[in-house]
C-alpha cells in the first residue's frame, strides 16, 4: 500500500492521485508549495507493511480545505449508508403491511384483557354444578372477544378430525419381549387364599444384608428414607421360613385410583386410608407404571437409572407383613377377618401418561404408541379393579395452570397459553390420529397448557380394549363434592369392603377436604368468560362420546 504524505492516507491505483487539487505529480515541492507550508501539522503513526515502523505521516487539520479530500474518501460509505436505510425502510413497511393483514407482530396483542373481580371462595372441592359466573366486568380491552372466531375455526378443524378408532391390542409374548425382567419377577399365578395378588418369593440375603440398600426411591428421596428405615428394622420379623430357606411375600395392588390429576384423586385416596381394611403403598404416587420404571423423574430432567419392578414391589411391603400375618395365623376366625386386606395404589398419571413410550419402544408406521401401560398391568393382573375421578376438563384444566404454573399467574396469561395449546394441537391432528396426537410426547411438552388430559374418554376407551366395563368405577368430583356419602359409598361396594360403623363412616366422609386450591389461587378468580366458551367448544365432542359410552348425561358437564 503506497502513501500520500500530503493531504491523503491511500493513494489511488493510478499513483498520480490527480484528483487531490495539493498533489501535482511526481515533480510537486512541498517546501515551496504555499499549501503544504502550514504549521498546524499533526503526526500520524502507521503500521502499514509498506511503511517504515517509524515514518510519520503529515495531515493537515484545515477544515476549510479537507472537504473535498473528505467527500472523496467517505462517498463510498456514505452511498452504502443510504442504500441501507432504503432497504431498510422497505423492509418495515411490507413487514408492517403484512403484519395488519395476517394479525401477527406490530399490532394490539389480542390476548391483552382487562381484569375481574377475583372470587375467593372457589375451591377445588367446590360443587361446581351450583356455581355461578362470579367475574364483573370492569375497563378493558376487549379485543380478546374479537379473537374468538379464529380461535372457534381451530377447534372447528380439531372436531372435524376427531375419530375413535379402537386400538389393536398386543398378545402376550409380544409384551414379554418388551419387558422380559418384569415377567420373570411376578408370576402368573398368586395365592388363593388372599384378595391380592400375592405370592412368596425366596430371599436369599442375611442377617447383615440390607433388602433396601438398592431402592431408588429410597436412595433418590431423602423423605422416603424413614419409611425404609423402619422396613428394615422389622423386615426379619416377617420372613416365612421353610425348609431351611427363607421367604418373603410379594404382593400387588388389588385396586388401582389411576386418575385424573385434579379431579380429587388426593381427596379420594386420604378417605380411602381410613378404612379398616384398605393399605395403600408407602407412597401415595409410585408413578412407577407411567415414569420410574423408565427412569423418569422429571422428564425435562433426562433420564436416570430405569427403577426395576422390585423397587416398586418393595413399596407394599408394610401392607404384606400384615397379610403376612394373616396368613399364617392359625385362628381361622381371626384370619377370616383380617384376610379382608386390600391393598391399593393412587397414581394420578396411570390412566393418561404413556409418554415414555416413545424412547423405549419401536415406533409404529402410525406414530401411535404400540404398548399402553394397562397392556402390562392386565397382563399381571386381569382381575385388577380400577378407579377414576373426573371433573369438568373446562374446570380441571384451569386448576391443572394454577396448581403447576410457577409465576406470573393471571387469567389473560391462561387465556393465551389455551390458544396457543389449542393451536399446536390443530396442528398435530392435520397429520397424524387423535390418538397419536393424545400420546405425543413433543406436543404434550410443547403445549403451555395439558389439553389432552381432559380427552377422558380417549384414554377410557384404550382402558376398556383390556379390562371390561365391570372393573372399571367411573365417578364425577362434582358429585363427590355435593354427596360424599354416596360417592364413598359406591366406592366400598366396588371394592367389595364391609360395612362400617357410624363412627367409622362419619370419620372417613366428615374429614375435611384434601389438596383444595391455595388462597393465592383462589384470588385470581375464575378464568375469563370467553376462555371458558373456547374450552367448552373444545371439549364438546369429548365430553358426548364420554356419556355415550358411560350412558349417563351428567358426564356432558352441561350444568357447570
Amino acid at each position: 500500500m503506497r502513501y500520500c504524505i500530503n493531504c491523503c492516507i491511500h493513494l489511488l491505483p493510478n499513483d498520480l492521485h490527480r484528483q487531490c487539487f495539493r498533489c501535482r505529480g511526481p515533480d510537486h515541492n512541498n517546501q515551496k508549495c504555499p499549501v503544504c507550508r502550514g504549521e498546524n501539522k499533526i503526526p500520524l503513526y502507521s503500521d502499514s507493511k509498506q511503511m517504515k515502523w517509524l515514518a510519520v505521516l503529515e495531515v493537515r487539520t484545515d477544515h476549510c480545505e479537507s472537504w473535498n479530500g473528505l467527500f472523496c474518501l467517505r462517498k463510498g460509505k456514505l452511498c452504502s449508508l443510504m442504500f441501507g436505510l432504503i432497504i431498510m425502510t422497505l423492509v418495515m413497511v411490507s413487514y408492517i403491511l403484512t403484519g395488519a393483514k395476517h394479525g401477527l407482530l406490530l399490532i394490539p396483542s389480542p390476548f391483552h384483557y382487562g381484569a375481574f373481580a377475583s372470587n375467593p371462595s372457589l375451591m377445588d372441592n367446590e360443587s361446581l354444578s351450583d356455581m355461578k359466573d362470579h367475574y364483573q366486568p370492569s375497563k378493558m380491552n376487549i379485543s380478546y372477544v374479537k379473537d374468538y372466531p379464529s380461535i372457534k375455526l381451530i377447534i372447528d378443524t380439531i372436531t372435524s378430525k376427531i375419530e375413535f378408532i379402537t386400538r389393536q391390542r398386543p398378545d402376550l409374548e409380544e409384551l414379554r419381549k418388551q419387558e422380559p425382567h418384569m415377567f420373570s419377577v411376578i408370576p402368573n399365578k398368586f395365592l388363593p387364599n388372599s384378595k391380592n395378588p400375592c405370592w412368596y418369593e425366596e430371599y436369599r440375603g442375611n442377617t447383615t444384608t440390607d433388602p433396601y440398600a438398592t431402592n431408588s426411591y429410597a436412595l433418590y428421596s431423602k423423605r422416603f428414607r424413614i419409611i425404609f428405615d423402619y422396613l428394615r428394622k422389622v423386615f426379619w420379623n416377617h420372613l416365612y421360613h421353610y425348609k431351611d430357606k427363607h421367604y418373603r411375600l410379594r404382593c400387588l395392588p388389588h385396586f388401582y385410583i389411576i386418575g385424573q390429576p385434579k379431579c380429587g384423586t388426593t381427596d379420594l385416596y386420604d378417605r380411602l386410608r381410613l378404612h379398616p381394611d384398605v393399605r395403600f403403598s408407602a407412597i401415595k404416587e409410585p408413578h412407577w407404571w407411567t415414569r420410574k420404571r423408565f427412569g423418569i423423574i422429571r422428564l425435562r430432567d433426562g433420564f436416570h437409572d430405569r427403577y426395576p419392578v422390585e423397587d416398586y414391589l418393595d413399596l407394599f411391603d408394610l401392607a404384606a407383613h400384615q397379610i403376612q400375618s394373616v396368613l399364617q395365623s392359625d385362628a381361622g376366625k381371626e384370619r377370616g377377618k383380617r384376610n379382608n386386606i386390600i391393598i391399593g395404589e393412587a397414581s394420578a398419571s396411570t390412566m393418561w401418561d404413556n409418554n415414555a413410550w416413545i424412547f423405549f419402544y419401536d415406533n409404529s408406521t402410525e406414530g401411535e404408541p404400540p404398548f399402553l401401560i394397562q397392556d402390562f398391568i392386565h397382563a399381571f393382573q386381569p382381575n385388577a379393579k380400577l378407579i377414576i375421578m373426573l371433573r369438568d376438563p373446562v374446570e380441571r384444566l384451569y386448576s391443572d395452570y394454577l396448581y403447576f404454573a410457577s409465576a406470573n399467574k393471571s387469567v389473560e396469561d391462561f387465556h393465551e397459553k389455551v390458544a396457543e395449546s389449542l393451536q399446536l394441537f390443530e396442528g398435530c391432528v392435520l397429520d397424524y390420529s387423535l390418538r397419536a396426537c393424545v400420546y405425543n410426547n413433543t406436543l404434550n411438552n410443547a403445549m403451555p397448557v395439558r389439553l389432552q388430559v381432559g380427552l377422558y374418554v380417549v384414554y377410557l376407551l384404550d382402558w376398556l380394549t383390556v379390562f371390561n366395563k365391570d372393573q372399571i368405577l367411573v365417578l364425577r368430583l362434582e358429585d363427590h363434592a355435593s354427596n360424599m356419602r354416596y360417592t364413598m359409598h359406591m366406592v366400598f361396594q366396588f371394592l367389595d369392603l364391609g360395612p362400617l360403623s357410624e363412627k367409622q363412616e362419619a370419620l372417613i366422609t366428615k374429614s375435611p377436604a384434601s389438596n383444595t386450591r391455595r388462597p393465592e389461587d383462589r384470588s385470581l378468580g375464575p378464568m375469563l368468560p370467553t376462555t371458558k366458551a373456547i374450552l367448552r367448544d373444545f371439549y364438546r365432542p369429548f365430553n358426548t362420546k364420554l356419556a355415550q359410552v358411560l350412558f349417563d348425561d351428567a358426564f356432558l358437564w352441561k350444568r357447570t
